[in-house]
């Protein structure tokens, strides 16, 4: 096995195929759209190189600074709740529910293996308010309040987002959140509980360090998702009323393939990649500064 793999023939037969895809399938898009960051044009009107115009355009363009502002708002909201829910399920299908916990986990599962069309078009009809009320304003309506506009303004629609989005997710991080309590040894749990630790001591002295790793993977995943929401805001709301719900993939899309301006699209693109790898590094050096305290 040693001989196979130091063979650098060998390996570049076994890896070539491979990386051949991936270049083919990953890099060569990704190079393609930041060379077109300094052109302007489409396919069909020709494109024209811009130098940096585009970045220019981009710091002055209010449209996404307002689409930043809900990105980020959006994304640190959803990744709290999805990771705080996430581990409060986990605790209770390993600490409460033990073995029995499988058809629970199922249940709170299901949600993330619906397509992403079914569970707006349902949320459409829970918070509806026109022509007839949904589901959430009859039962408003039913114990003496008011019924809502849900999805007729910025704010409620932004509220309506977070819980369909955090109700289609949560099960996906109570899983993840799970398997890595699966791997704090009994002994160490049994060994605190002897010298007396209980409840929230428990948690705070044991379960929660050791549970850091798969919490850190967990924002990780969270983050980098959340900022890069499009298709349950596309299909809930389309980015609006007007452009209050709207975030920068939303933008990027209908600038680049609604008004055909492929160049300022991918500058938002560009935005956007840059700020999944700053938080990205953002999370590793904070995991690697605690591992190392």
């Amino acid at each position: 096995m040693r001989s196979v793999l130091g063979d650098r023939k060998t390996i570049t037969i076994l890896l070539g195929p491979a990386l051949l895809l991936y270049s083919a399938i990953m890099l060569i898009p990704v190079l393609w759209s930041f060379g077109l960051t300094f052109f302007k044009g489409s396919a069909l009107g020709g494109f024209e190189f811009a130098g940096f115009d585009n970045f220019a355009r981009l710091f002055k363009d209010p449209a996404v600074w307002d689409a930043l502002g809900f990105t980020l708002k959006y994304a640190l909201l959803v990744t709290i709740l999805q990771v705080i829910l996430g581990y409060g399920l986990a605790l209770i299908y390993h600490f409460m529910l033990k073995r029995s916990s499988v058809l629970i986990r199922t249940l709170v599962f299901f949600p993330v293996v619906l397509p992403t069309v079914a569970v707006s078009l349902l949320y459409q009809k829970l918070f509806q308010s026109a022509p007839t009320d949904g589901l959430v304003n009859e039962l408003l309506v039913n114990v003496g309040l008011n019924h809502i506009d849900w999805l007729g303004a910025g704010d409620t629609a932004f509220v309506v987002i977070v819980i369909m989005d955090v109700w289609r997710s949560v099960g996906f991080y109570g899983v993840l959140v799970f398997s890595g309590l699966l791997d704090i040894p009994d002994e160490i749990i049994e060994s605190a509980r002897m010298d007396g630790a209980r409840g929230w001591s428990l948690l705070r002295g044991i379960i929660l360090p050791m549970s850091l790793p798969i919490l850190f993977a967990s924002f990780i995943f969270s983050i980098n998702g959340t900022i890069k929401v499009f298709d349950s805001v596309f299909a809930l709301t389309a980015g609006g009323p007007g452009t209050s719900t709207q975030p920068l993939t939303l933008y990027m899309y209908r600038t680049a393939f609604q008004y055909s301006d492929y160049g300022y699209g991918s500058t938002i693109a560009l935005l956007l990649t840059i700020m999944c790898l700053i938080v990205t590094l953002l999370i590793f050096r904070a995991s690697r500064r605690d591992n190392t305290v």
